[in-house]
């Protein structure tokens, strides 16, 4: 088997692909990236995103002696950070661990972060640079709590299988979650090859009667139609986030964009019709033709957060025609002159629409509702905490 020189490193190859711990086994997939692409023009942090923004806050917080880099894939409390040169694997400081108050003071796939190397490619992580856009979800099974999905996303790429997947419903989910995180949605219809094409029309037809000035391409991951549409949209130095559930094919179509096998993909399945679930981590990965993408495992459930924001400018129709009702306390189900039941009569709105509007509005503020309550608990705590102290000190003299 050859053996490739690689930063100094003999690196073998079938030593390499045998590893089985599963943080090494992520990792492996980095170095054959490196020993793949040696021959490449040097990239530059530009083309993972770096800004001037970014730069302006490195000076401002005297972080310059510390090295930069874009965390690519996160597994448990280590992450890998790639720069421009090579791929660090990291972990936090103990600082950063231990004063973290929340999910959002942790490094996720996305993030910049100020490191230093201790050991050969390896590094520790000081500080997370300012996010210009998080995409998250509730986190399943916990009313109020977050999931970060990735950061510093520019565009999402919402990918829906037109066969078994095929929701409408579900896309205006998405869209709740993209329009909060203030990342543009493009709706990709993939494995267009599996209906006809009248069929097609007639989805393409019904998802824009709901769901307006949203870009939307139906590719074929067999065929590649749309592959050179959804092309012409990368842009160099921005970052692209894949989301979608298990079996639709995002990992596929990566793949498809890139020209390379970067991911793992399976087979359609014969019996559920769909592909199965194979990516299992995110992670960020650099294409050569411009753009950076994050591919994620696929999502079952996409729990509505603090979605105020989005949630108005994905129903943007129902909110204004609700503020045309005659009472302002109107409920909009039997009221009389209730806008919106008037355009629902008249085919104005969609029904179905409504109803999921008031699905997500009303699991909305159930998590609004349930993180105040968190709130107010921790408040309690934290009090009750301060009096132990305050009496225990009283006691003492």
């Amino acid at each position: 088997m050859q053996k490739v020189v690689v930063m100094g490193l003999k690196i073998d190859f079938k030593n390499l692909l045998s590893l089985e711990n599963p943080y090494k086994s992520l990792k492996k997939i980095h170095i054959l990236n490196v020993v793949l692409n040696k021959n490449q023009t040097e990239m530059k942090l530009e083309d993972l995103g770096y800004n001037k923004n970014l730069e302006t806050f490195r000076k401002q917080q005297n972080l310059d002696l510390f090295d930069i880099g874009r965390v690519i894939a996160e597994h448990k409390d280590r992450y890998v950070v790639k720069t421009s040169i090579t791929e660090y694997d990291a972990e936090l400081i103990g600082n950063l661990r231990f004063t973290a108050e929340s999910r959002y003071d942790l490094p996720a796939v996305g993030d910049w972060v100020a490191f230093s190397e201790y050991n050969e490619n390896k590094a520790l992580i000081h500080a997370v640079y300012p996010r210009h856009s998080i995409i998250e979800r509730q986190a399943v099974g916990k009313s109020s709590q977050i999931q970060i999905i990735a950061t510093n996303v520019d565009y999402a790429l919402i990918v829906q299988s037109v066969n078994r997947d095929f929701n409408i419903n579900r896309l205006e989910r998405y869209l709740t979650v993209c329009n909060t995180s203030n990342v543009e949605p493009i709706i990709i219809l993939s494995k267009i090859d599996l209906i006809e094409e009248q069929v097609l029309k007639v989805l393409i037809n019904d998802i824009k009667q709901r769901i307006k000035d949203v870009v939307l391409i139906p590719v074929s991951n067999q065929s590649n139609i749309g592959l050179e549409k959804i092309l012409s949209f990368l842009k160099k130095g921005k970052t692209y986030c894949l989301l979608g559930s298990s079996g639709v094919g995002k990992s596929t179509l990566l793949n498809k964009l890139s020209g390379q096998e970067l991911m793992t993909t399976d087979e359609i399945s014969a019996r559920v019709d769909r592909g199965k679930h194979v990516t299992t981590h995110r992670e960020l990965i650099v294409l050569e033709n411009g753009g950076i993408f994050i591919d994620n495992p696929g999502m079952r459930e996409i729990g509505i957060t603090d979605a105020t924001s989005g949630f108005e400018i994905t129903f943007n129709d129902i909110i204004e025609l609700a503020q045309s009702c005659k009472f302002n306390d109107c409920t909009h189900n039997n009221e009389e002159g209730c806008a919106i039941q008037m355009a629902i009569e008249k085919g104005e709105i969609d029904s179905e629409s409504y109803a999921n509007f008031l699905k997500i509005e009303k699991e909305k503020s159930f998590f609004e509702l349930s993180k105040e309550e968190k709130r107010k608990k921790d408040r309690n705590f934290g009090k009750m905490i301060k009096d132990i102290k305050k009496q225990r000190k009283q006691n003492k003299y």
